[in-house]
C-alpha cells in the first residue's frame, strides 16, 4: 500500500501552548485505524489538524493523491447545534455539498443517493424527522448517511460510538467495516479498547507524543496502555512554548 497521509515531526496546539508533540508516521492507503489515548492525550486535536480544522504548529502533514478524491471529516455529536431548524434530510443532504455547492439544488439521482444513505443506516422514514427529536443513536446514523453521501475516500471519525446504544453502534461498525473493504481510509478517534482489539487492525497510541503505532495487537500492550497514562499525567499544563521541544504545555487538548 502507498502513502495517503504522512505526519513529519508534527507538533499542534492553541494559542502558541502546543497540545501533541513531534509526531511521525504515515496512513497507509486503505488501511483502517484507531487513534486512542487518556483523555487530553491530544486524539481529537490531532485528527482536527489531519483534517485541516487546525494548522501545524510545527512539522507538516503531507497528503496522498487519494485525498484529492475528498475526505469526510465527523466531528464529535456535542460539536452539533441541535437547536438548528433543520430536519434530517437537511442534514444528511449536507453531504453533496462539494458537488453542488451549497445552495445547489438536489436533483432526482440525488434524491435517491439520499434515500439509500438513510436506508442504510436504519433512517428509512424519518426524512421530515427535526433533528432537535432525533436520539443520540439518531443523530449519530444521521451523521453516518451524511459521510455515504460524500463518498469519500478519506474518513476520519471523532469518537463515533460515544454515548450511543449497543445496536446503533454494532449497525454503525458495520458500516465501518464496509468502508475499510471499500478500500478506503478510516482513521476513528476511541476509547474502547475492547472495540479497537476487535475492529481495528492498526492503531496510533498518543499521550500528547506517539508512544506506539502499528498493528493493534502490538500497540495495545499492558505496558504502551501504563506507559501512555503516566506521560498524559506528568505534563506541566501551564509550561511555556520551547522551541527545542523539552518543556511545553497545552491548552484545550482531547
Amino acid at each position: 500500500m502507498s502513502a495517503i497521509i504522512k505526519l513529519d515531526n508534527l507538533t499542534l496546539g492553541y494559542d502558541g501552548h502546543p497540545a501533541v508533540h513531534h509526531v511521525s508516521g504515515t496512513f497507509e492507503q486503505g488501511s483502517m485505524t484507531a487513534v486512542v489515548g487518556p483523555n487530553g492525550s491530544g486524539k481529537s486535536t490531532l485528527l482536527k489538524a489531519i483534517a485541516g480544522v487546525i494548522k501545524p504548529l510545527d512539522g507538516s502533514i503531507i497528503r496522498g493523491s487519494d485525498w484529492r478524491q475528498g475526505m469526510a471529516y465527523l466531528p464529535q455529536s456535542a460539536e452539533i447545534d441541535r437547536s438548528f431548524p433543520a430536519d434530517v434530510t437537511d442534514l444528511v443532504a449536507l453531504g453533496l455539498w462539494k458537488q453542488r455547492g451549497l445552495f445547489g439544488g438536489i436533483s432526482r439521482a440525488d434524491a435517491e443517493r439520499l434515500e439509500a444513505a438513510l436506508q442504510a443506516v436504519g433512517l428509512a422514514g424519518f426524512e421530515r424527522r427535526g433533528i432537535d427529536t432525533l436520539s443520540g443513536g439518531q443523530l449519530q446514523r444521521a451523521l453516518f448517511a451524511r459521510v455515504l453521501l460524500q463518498d469519500a475516500k478519506v474518513i476520519l471519525l471523532d469518537e463515533p460510538f460515544t454515548a450511543i446504544d449497543e445496536r446503533t453502534v454494532s449497525d454503525l461498525i458495520g458500516l465501518v467495516r464496509r468502508w475499510h473493504g471499500e478500500g478506503r481510509t478510516v482513521i476513528a478517534v476511541l476509547h474502547d479498547a475492547e472495540m479497537v482489539r476487535q475492529v481495528f487492525p492498526q492503531t496510533l497510541l498518543l499521550a500528547r507524543e506517539l508512544i506506539d503505532w502499528g498493528p493493534t495487537e502490538a500497540v495495545m500492550t499492558r505496558e504502551n496502555l501504563r506507559r501512555s497514562r503516566g506521560m498524559t499525567e506528568a505534563w506541566d499544563e501551564h509550561a511555556p512554548w520551547h522551541e527545542d521541544g523539552h518543556n511545553h504545555g497545552h491548552e484545550a487538548a482531547q
